[in-house]
């Protein structure tokens, strides 16, 4: 009996094997048969829940997002874990005192640490998918929406630490991050230089976080 409990379940699954396929043969391994077969479902079930191949990079699309945020949620805010809900974010300082920063650099960066290795994978397929939004409006606009949770966290953090203009300051941050993950997985420093070493990246990162506050 099929139930709406069952179908979400069923579209994370399709979600979940969809990119993972992605991470091992790339956008040209994406199909809905292909699919069927990685989750271990009947044929005809991934096109049962998305239609089209649009839909499908656009539900993947929605997964990463939804992955990326627990990542976000239980390691870059220094108060949380992955086992307890977030605490709210302190109310915004004048004068964030450098142990602030330092505390938020050392959570962003082992973040990072954790996706230039264990992770790598699903940012890899991350970075492949989104090159399709460059030819599909449809699928820009799902790209955009699905990485509006990053940004909005990083200015919650930027604005606790006295960001004068966060959400600005937001997306030049993620942008950083986003750039630097691209070339150590798959940029000019993905053989030489895969993942930096995680005191170096803290330093980096610590230097980043004040000029977003500067």
């Amino acid at each position: 009996m099929h139930t709406p409990e069952r179908g979400r379940d069923r579209r994370t699954l399709i979600a979940d094997s969809a990119i993972d396929l992605v991470a091992a043969a790339g956008l040209r391994g994406l199909t809905h048969r292909a699919v069927d077969g990685a989750a271990g479902l009947p044929a005809g079930s991934t096109s049962y829940y998305f239609r089209t191949r649009t839909a499908l990079i656009g539900a993947c699309y929605a997964r990463l997002a939804e992955l990326d945020l627990g990542d976000f949620d239980g390691g870059a805010t220094p108060s949380s874990s992955p086992s307890a809900a977030p605490s709210p974010a302190p109310a915004p300082s004048p004068a964030p005192s450098p142990m602030d920063r330092d505390a938020v650099a050392a959570a962003l960066a082992a973040l990072l640490y954790g996706w230039l290795t264990s992770g790598r994978s699903r940012q890899l397929a991350r970075f492949e998918l989104s090159l399709e939004a460059a030819r599909n409006p449809e699928l820009a606009t799902e790209l955009h929406r699905a990485g509006q949770g990053s940004r909005d966290r990083a200015a919650g953090i930027l604005a606790a630490l006295g960001a004068a203009r966060p959400a600005e300051s937001a997306e030049l941050l993620v942008a950083w991050a986003d750039g630097l993950l691209y070339d150590r997985l798959a940029g000019a420093l993905a053989r030489s230089r895969p993942a930096p070493d995680l005191a170096e990246l803290t330093s980096v990162t610590r230097r980043m976080i004040d000029a977003a506050l500067a």
